[in-house]
């Protein structure tokens, strides 16, 4: 049995490593900028040291700490005139701005140089302050809304590639730069950025564009999601570190442990409760096929497994949480509102806890009902009918010796099939129930982060689910071994 887990945990590498890349890839495109949304959430949050740096500062801080100063891959194939150092323009409107204008011109040299004077220049426009100088001449409101015009003009540039959009932009800035005296030390600066432009058409190198060449990154950023950074700040995914939470900065795997304890609970005990009372339902179906119990069970189970949890979630809560009907259990929440006593005991906690837990393992539940009863009749029904069981039979067995004893363990097999799933089902939770009765479980924390967009956490979700759901496949393959002896690990 040892070799044949270990063949199987060797199986599941590629598959592993196809599930990581797969989950990479939807957090490198996931819309949005994460730079963005962390300094947002630092500032929000009050980070230590977030309002004292500049601007600048804070994105080379979050990009730093999120791994986005580093090459996407372990390699990439490019185009000649694309320079590998190209992924450290973290902006995507300036790196494709420079993407098409060394598409359209093919030198690097000089459209860095463009570049670096374009930045250079609008660096200078964000440290100027024009109340230093004496503006009583000017209209100060005509003076602001035109400077902050330049800065503007100055930090389109770094994204324009077409000709006609940057001349007519330089033109724009220094029509407005000439109309002030105190502006005019910008000049050269403007001048030499158009300078380096005319450059870059001057100095054209378009072959360049027609040859592939593959560069190789050793660090970057797939490598540091995976195995991390040495510890600066990142664990790495092999350790357990799936990044950090764009809503509340925390790491995602703390929330995940924190968390999916509840949906753990919810998800077993009630596939627990549900093969309690679907499989002596299946068999007894099974021995009276087409009698008045099969009839009638069958009526009553596939009424309750059409109703939608949803649907029976808000019923129960608004007949049986409700003031104005029957206010019996509570509404939300696994837990007293004042939470518990510093010296209550272990007992006290369950027991004000356990009303909580009633109507919610109901909706749980329920739904399994009819599933799990029919899998179960009609595999005992094919069980009854094969060579062993009419064997059993001549011998003089009973004919619940007959059904428990003999066909009952043969008939288990699809019903591990569905027991393995319990396992990517206990990390996803249940978003729909988990809302409706605010359960801090996996699947509340999932709506959030779709809600949020928080990635992180939604890639987390994915990756470990993906993984749950592997081992559930083992563990059913053991279960069927060890359940029908016709079966070998060989």
């Amino acid at each position: 049995m040892l070799r044949y887990i270990a063949k199987r945990i060797l199986f599941f590498i590629p598959t592993l490593v196809i599930i990581t890349v797969i989950g990479f890839v939807i957090s490198v495109n996931a819309p949005g900028d994460p730079v963005e949304r962390m300094m947002t959430a630092a500032s929000s949050g009050g980070e230590i040291g977030s309002q004292s740096r500049s601007q600048v500062e804070q994105k080379k801080y979050w990009k730093q700490k999120l791994g986005l100063d580093l090459p996407v891959f372990y390699f990439s194939l490019e185009k000649l005139s694309y320079p590998d150092t190209l992924y450290k323009i973290y902006d995507k409107n300036e790196r494709e701005a420079l993407c098409r204008l060394l598409d359209q011109h093919g030198n690097w040299e000089q459209i860095s140089t463009y570049y670096n004077r374009v930045n250079t220049l609008y660096l200078s426009l964000v440290a100027f302050n024009p109340a230093v100088f004496n503006l009583e001449q000017y209209d100060k409101n005509v003076v602001t809304e035109n400077f902050n015009t330049i800065k503007f003009e100055a930090l389109s540039l770094k994204s324009a590639w077409q000709q006609p959009v940057i001349y007519s932009k330089i033109t724009s800035v220094r029509k407005l730069i000439g109309g002030y005296i105190f502006l005019k030390e910008f000049q050269d600066e403007l001048d030499s950025v158009r300078a380096a432009y005319q450059n870059i058409m001057s100095h054209e190198t378009k072959w360049k564009s027609y040859f592939p060449v593959i560069y190789f990154y050793g660090n970057n950023q797939y490598h540091r999601w995976l195995f991390g950074d040495g510890g600066i700040y990142s664990n790495g995914l092999l350790r357990g570190d799936f990044g950090t939470s764009y809503q509340t900065k925390d790491s995602v795997s703390k929330t995940i442990f924190s968390r999916i304890g509840w949906s753990l609970f919810f998800t077993v005990f009630s596939i627990i409760i549900a093969y309690l009372v679907s499989i002596p339902l299946g068999v007894k179906a099974a021995r009276n096929r087409g009698g008045r119990f099969d009839r009638i069970s069958s009526v009553i189970l596939f009424g309750l497994y059409s109703l939608p949890n949803f649907f029976v979630a808000i019923l129960l809560l608004m007949l049986f949480a409700n003031p104005d009907v029957l206010d019996i259990f509570p509404a939300s929440g696994v837990k007293p509102n004042e939470g518990f006593d510093e010296d209550a005991t272990i007992f006290q906690k369950i027991r004000l806890t356990l009303p909580h837990l009633i109507i919610p393992m109901i909706c749980y539940s329920y739904s399994s009902f009819a599933f799990l009863s029919r899998i179960m009749r009609g595999s005992v029904i094919e069980n009854i009918g094969l060579d062993y069981i009419r064997t059993a039979r001549a011998k003089g067995l009973t004919e619940k010796a007959v059904v428990w004893k003999h066909a009952f363990k043969n008939s288990l097999l699809p019903i591990i099939t569905i027991f393995a799933a319990v396992f990517p089902a206990a990390v996803g939770g249940s978003v729909i129930l988990e809302t409706i009765f605010t359960i801090p479980g996996m699947g509340l924390e999932a709506y959030n982060a779709i809600t949020t967009q928080n990635y992180p956490m939604i890639i987390a979700v994915l990756t470990i689910t993906s993984v749950f759901t592997l081992v559930g496949y083992l563990v059913s393959d053991i279960l069927y071994a060890a359940v029908d002896p016709r079966i070998s690990y060989s």
